[in-house]
């Protein structure tokens, strides 16, 4: 109970805002994470994560049962639910999927823009924790703990500077790899291969074309990029100016 303590009062303390340097630094990184081919394999494990993190959580929030979670080491993964096998409840399931890691960035932002770097660490460990019990494979269970064990000895033992760049990295990295899938998914649509993707199962249950959903994928991620870009550049450079 006193680490779960001592894990509560730091989780809810506050830390300096990153400042304007480290903010457009972690931006740099982050895209080069994105557009190097082999950085990117490693990037798209934590979009892969939280892809499937949305899917779990829109499945629990639709009323589904969720059967388990399957992360694979060639960045693909899988989320199993039951329920009406059609609906708007497993449109919602099918749509979170490729939203997830938009939607994640922008609460990163909103926690690093509250002072809540060291927060933000410890959210990701605790969500890392819950979607542990749902996974289903070898793989994607020591990927998990891999990722959790290593962001909660940050959050323990790092400085408080290392675990604000971190926090701001881990925040840039979801925003600006979030379209990046969608436009691999458009590829293999325009290759005959989306069939049985989140776009492809969209298209069977609303009949609306999989161009269509694919193309909502990019905008509403595109506008989850340009949102964040938004609030972090000029909010934290606002504050680093004002210390």
């Amino acid at each position: 109970m006193t680490v779960l303590a001592e894990i509560w009062r730091r989780a809810v303390s506050e830390q300096p805002a990153p400042d304007a340097a480290l903010v457009v630094g972690a931006a740099v990184v982050a895209l080069v994470a994105v557009l190097h081919p082999t950085l990117w394999r490693a990037t798209r494990l934590l979009v892969t994560i939280t892809h499937e993190g949305g899917h779990a959580v829109a499945a629990l929030l639709a009323g589904r049962r969720l059967r388990g979670i399957r992360l694979h080491a060639d960045t693909s993964g899988l989320t199993v639910s039951s329920g009406r096998a059609a609906g708007p409840g497993m449109v919602l399931m099918l749509l979170a999927g490729y939203l997830g890691p938009a939607v994640v960035g922008l609460g990163a932002v909103a926690l690093l823009l509250s002072g809540h770097a060291l927060g933000l660490l410890w959210a990701f460990v605790l969500l890392l924790a819950l979607m542990l019990l749902q996974i289903r494979n070898l793989y994607g269970f020591a990927l998990v703990v891999a990722v959790g064990a290593g962001l909660a000895a940050l959050s323990w033992y790092a400085a408080p500077t290392t675990q604000t760049a971190v926090a701001t990295l881990l925040t840039w990295l979801l925003l600006l790899a979030a379209p990046k899938p969608v436009l691999e998914l458009g590829r293999q649509h325009r290759a005959g291969r989306a069939t049985h993707s989140d776009a492809g199962q969209l298209h069977r249950l609303t009949r609306l074309p999989v161009g269509l959903w694919i193309g909502v994928f990019g905008l509403l991620n595109l506008g989850g990029l340009a949102i964040g870009t938004a609030l972090l550049v000029p909010a934290l450079a606002t504050l680093a100016g004002g210390r």
